[in-house]
């Protein structure tokens, strides 16, 4: 009688598997902003209000300020209105949407996710600005064939502050956004708390000298010109510390200690 003998089973080695890289990460989390239809709707609405806005001044504005400039930063205040609401949507989205717990699941490392989540905001709003001289051109050559002026002439450094203006911005609402981890809470209280100091610091007296070094509707404005002096730049860093550093500061530790339920 014989016996046979089983061969053992092969055993695959499991190849390890690394981490996803920040640069995946980021473009992960910009194909989020247009995932949801709160973000794809901002997003194209940020687009359409640029070119709302060149479209009026084709109609309406003198020839004569009929400029490339003049087209491109009209358009940057109401953009930027818009921007920190998508900086507030792409950090809140993970907990108003229940994805959180597969996030984290899959990214432990939650300052890494964090991270590519405010690459993103940096992107889009940069993203922003190069729409917004693609509108301004469009712009200016319907004006010059129309009669406007439709001079190209434009400074670098302008175009350099509307970054600066529309990442701060984008970032500034992200910051709100990890702060509270609540899409209307994040957005009423980012509208609501500058516009509310803002007032405060016109109406009381005491609060003047402090509202002009954190009130960023003041120390921003000059960022729509070519050419700042060292105070302003002091008083913009200064306001973007209160209203940009520290939320975004605070609001990671909160994120990194919240439980996911």
């Amino acid at each position: 009688m014989t016996t046979a003998t089983a061969a053992p089973p092969t055993v695959t080695p499991r190849r390890a598997v690394g981490r996803p890289s920040l640069l995946r990460l980021t473009a992960v989390e910009l194909r989020k902003l247009v995932d949801t239809r709160a973000g794809l709707w901002l997003l194209i609405t940020i687009g359409a209000v640029a070119a709302v806005i060149v479209v009026l001044q084709l109609v309406y504005a003198d020839e004569a300020a009929q400029t490339f400039p003049n087209f491109f930063t009209p358009s940057l205040l109401p953009v930027g209105v818009l921007l920190p609401v998508l900086g507030i949507l792409s950090i809140t989205g993970e907990w108003s949407q229940r994805t959180a717990l597969t996030t984290f699941a899959l990214v432990p490392r939650r300052e890494r996710v964090v991270a590519a989540k405010l690459a993103a905001v940096v992107l889009a709003a940069l993203a922003s600005v190069l729409a917004s001289l693609a509108v301004a051109a469009v712009g200016t050559l319907i004006a010059g064939a129309t009669g406007g002026a439709g001079s190209w002439r434009v400074e670098g450094t302008l175009i350099l502050h509307a970054a600066l203006f529309q990442v701060a911005n984008a970032l500034m609402g992200a910051g709100f956004g990890l702060l509270l981890l609540n899409t209307p809470l994040a957005i009423v209280a980012y509208l609501l708390l500058p516009t509310l100091w803002s007032v405060l610091g016109e109406l009381v007296r005491p609060l003047r000298g402090p509202a002009s070094w954190l009130d960023t509707g003041r120390t921003m404005e000059p960022l729509f010109t070519a050419d700042l002096t060292g105070e302003q730049w002091a008083r913009l860093g200064v306001s973007l510390l209160v209203w940009l550093a520290v939320p975004v500061a605070a609001g990671l530790l909160r994120t990194l200690r919240r439980e996911v339920a």
